[in-house]
């Protein structure tokens, strides 16, 4: 049986979900706060806040509640610019019901759609059958 044949909570192979979102000024303000970074001002989004986009899209669109991070990978390409919109997007690239795992492949684009990170993520999900 192929990926493509395997289902998983109704999921398949090339199902996605995005998220858009611009980071502020202010927005990046109080990350430095929460993250104790007395540094000087941030030029570009951070990257923690782009992965945060991708956790946001695992843990409530797809695979959604229950989801258990098991690994991430990132390679970030460009910076990403403050107040523009960001558009992040996971696509499920494998299924294996059997171990109730979910292997996926993340994007973060700016407006123009030009690639500011991808990467791929494995998770868990759980409550789900063959």
């Amino acid at each position: 049986m192929t990926d493509t044949a395997v289902t998983l909570k109704g999921m398949r192979v090339g199902d996605h979900a995005s998220v858009t979102r611009s980071f502020s000024a202010d927005d990046l303000r109080l990350f430095q706060q929460l993250a104790a970074h007395d540094g000087a001002a941030l030029q570009a989004v951070p990257e923690p806040l782009i992965g945060a986009l991708f956790s946001y899209l695992l843990g409530v669109e797809l695979p959604g509640f229950g989801t258990n991070y098991l690994k991430q990978e990132m390679q970030f390409e460009r910076p990403a610019p403050v107040g523009q919109p960001l558009t992040a997007k996971v696509e499920i690239t494998r299924l294996r019901p059997e171990k109730h795992l979910v292997d996926l492949a993340t994007t973060c684009m700016d407006a123009t759609g030009t690639v500011i990170c991808r990467g791929r993520a494995l998770v868990l999900a759980q409550d789900v059958g063959a």
